[in-house]
C-alpha cells in the first residue's frame, strides 16, 4: 500500500534529530535548520522524492500489466466453478466478479470534444460528479482569470473504440472559487443541480440541467435561484416526498435548512462546522458530520427548539468528519474524517461495525464514493491514491497511482459505475485530474 510509510529508510538505523539517512547511499546527511539557509535536503523534499519513486514504480507496473489477484486463490475459472456448484449465490459470484474486473482496470485518456473547440482541455478539473443513471458527469473546472465554470460532459461515446466524450459549457461562470470542500448533489431526475460555495459572501445555487443542452442554445434559461449564505462548508438536497421542495447547507456552528419554494428558512445551532451533509430517502432526516467529529441526525420535520433536544442519532470520530454516505436500506452510514479513518456505523446499535484501512488524510475535505450494487468503496486520499475496497470485508482491492506527481491541486476527481453511459454503458473507473480525463475499463 503506497499510503503506509516505507519513508523511514531503514528502521534498524536510529534517527538522529537533524540529520537524514539515505539508506543507498548508507550514510547520514545533515539537514540545516533555518529558512536562510538554501538546503536542498528538508524532510518534506526527502518524502516527497520518496512518494514520487513509488508512484512512478506503480505507474510502470501498471503499464506492464503487473496485476496481483486481490485475494489469494481467487480467480475467474474459480468463481465459475463454485457458482456452477451452488456453492456462490448469485449475488456473491457478481461480486466477486467485479473485485476481479475492478483490478485489472486498465487507465486509457478519453477525447474530449466541444461544440467550442477553443473549451476542451483548456481547464484544470475540480470536480466530477455523475447523475443517477450515469450517463453523464457534471463538472466544474476553473477558470484562468479566476472563478469557476460549470459543463456537463455526455458519457455515450464511451462505448467506442475511440473512447471519445462530448463537453458541453454554460454560458455562465462564478467568480468565486467552488473549492473541494464544497458538496453538491444532483437530483434522481439529473433536472436540478445544487452546488454550494465555501467563500465568503458565498452562496448555494441551483442550475437547471438544461443550461447544459445541446439543444437550441439560444433559449437556455438562466439561473434558476441563488441563495446568499455565507461561508456555506456543504450542502444537500432532500428527496424525500416530505420535504422535497428543501435544501440544507452546512455553515459554521449552524445548519440551515431552506424550503425553495416558499423561502422559508429554520435553522439549527451547532457546537461545530458541519463539513459533511446528506438526507435520507425513506424519512426527512438530514445527517450532518462535523468540524469536531460528531455526526448527529435532524428530523427536518420538528421545529427547532433551543438546546441540543432536537438531536436524534449522534455518533463519535477522534477527528473532523469530511464525508458522510448512507447505505440504500438506510440502517448504515459510512464516515471519513481527517484522520485518514473511513467507518461504517450500524445507526440501530449507534456502533462502528467496521473499519476500512488505508485511506490517507490530514486536512482536505475528500467524498467517499459507495456503489452498494457492485459491493465497492473507493476514495481518492490526499496523497492523490485512488483506493477501492471490499464493502463486506473491508479488503483493499486495489491502490490506483495519480498520472501527475502529488500536489494539493491535482488530486483526482473519481465516479465509478458498472454502466457509466446509461443502462447499456460500460463498466469502469472514470478519473478527472488537471486537464485530463482518463477511463479505467474492465479488461
Amino acid at each position: 500500500d503506497p499510503s503506509s510509510s516505507d519513508l523511514t529508510q531503514n528502521s534498524a538505523v536510529p534517527e538522529l534529530p537533524g540529520f537524514y539517512y539515505d539508506a543507498e547511499k548508507n550514510r547520514y546527511f545533515r539537514l540545516l535548520p533555518g529558512h536562510n539557509n538554501y538546503n536542498p535536503l528538508t524532510k518534506e523534499s526527502i518524502q516527497y522524492k520518496a512518494m514520487e519513486c513509488k508512484r512512478l514504480r506503480l505507474l510502470e507496473e501498471e503499464e506492464k500489466q503487473k496485476k496481483k489477484t486481490p485475494r489469494a486463490g481467487l480467480n475467474s475459472s474459480m468463481l465459475l466453478q463454485k457458482r456452477q456448484l451452488g456453492l456462490l449465490s448469485s449475488t456473491s459470484y457478481c461480486r466477486l466478479v467485479h473485485e476481479l474486473k475492478v483490478n485489472c482496470m486498465q487507465r486509457r485518456k478519453i477525447e474530449i470534444h466541444s461544440p467550442d473547440s477553443s473549451v476542451a482541455g483548456t481547464n484544470n478539473f475540480k470536480i466530477i460528479v455523475a447523475d443517477v443513471a450515469c450517463e453523464r458527469i457534471f463538472t466544474v473546472n476553473d477558470v484562468e482569470h479566476g472563478g469557476c465554470k460549470y459543463g456537463i460532459i455526455n458519457l455515450s461515446g464511451l462505448g467506442k473504440e475511440s473512447l471519445t466524450v462530448e463537453m458541453y459549457d454554460n454560458l455562465y461562470f462564478t467568480n468565486r472559487k467552488v473549492l473541494e470542500k464544497s458538496l453538491f448533489s444532483l437530483t434522481h431526475f439529473s433536472k436540478l443541480c445544487l452546488m454550494g460555495i465555501a467563500e465568503t459572501p458565498g452562496c448555494a445555487s441551483l442550475l437547471p440541467a438544461s443550461l447544459f443542452s445541446s439543444t437550441n442554445p439560444g433559449d437556455r434559461p438562466g439561473m434558476l435561484c441563488s441563495f446568499k449564505i455565507s461561508t456555506a462548508w456543504s450542502c444537500a438536497w432532500c428527496l424525500n416526498p416530505q420535504a422535497d421542495n428543501c435544501f440544507s447547507t452546512g455553515l459554521t456552528r449552524r445548519v440551515l435548512v431552506t424550503n425553495v419554494v416558499t423561502g422559508h428558512r429554520q435553522t439549527f445551532g451547532t457546537s461545530s462546522d458541519v463539513l459533511a451533509q446528506q438526507f435520507a430517502t425513506q424519512t426527512p432526516v438530514l445527517y450532518n458530520g462535523c468540524r469536531s467529529g460528531e455526526i448527529f441526525s435532524i428530523d427536518v420535520r420538528q421545529r427547532n427548539r433551543r438546546g441540543q433536544s432536537w438531536k436524534g442519532i449522534r455518533l463519535f470520530h477522534d477527528s473532523a468528519v469530511t464525508s458522510i454516505r448512507l447505505l440504500e436500506a438506510e440502517h448504515y452510514l459510512m464516515a471519513a474524517d481527517m484522520a485518514g479513518k473511513i467507518k461504517l456505523w450500524d445507526l440501530r446499535t449507534a456502533k462502528c461495525v467496521k473499519h476500512y484501512k488505508g485511506h490517507h488524510n490530514e486536512y482536505a475535505i475528500l467524498p467517499l464514493h459507495v456503489n452498494e450494487e457492485e459491493g465497492l468503496l473507493t476514495a481518492v486520499g490526499q496523497d492523490c491514491y485512488t483506493r477501492i475496497w471490499s464493502l463486506q470485508d473491508t479488503h483493499l482491492l486495489r491502490t490506483i497511482p495519480s498520472p501527475y506527481p502529488s500536489s494539493k491541486d491535482a488530486i483526482p476527481s473519481v465516479v465509478y459505475s458498472s454502466r457509466l453511459g446509461g443502462s447499456r454503458g460500460v463498466p469502469g473507473l472514470l478519473m478527472a485530474v488537471k486537464q485530463d480525463l482518463y477511463h479505467f475499463s474492465y479488461n
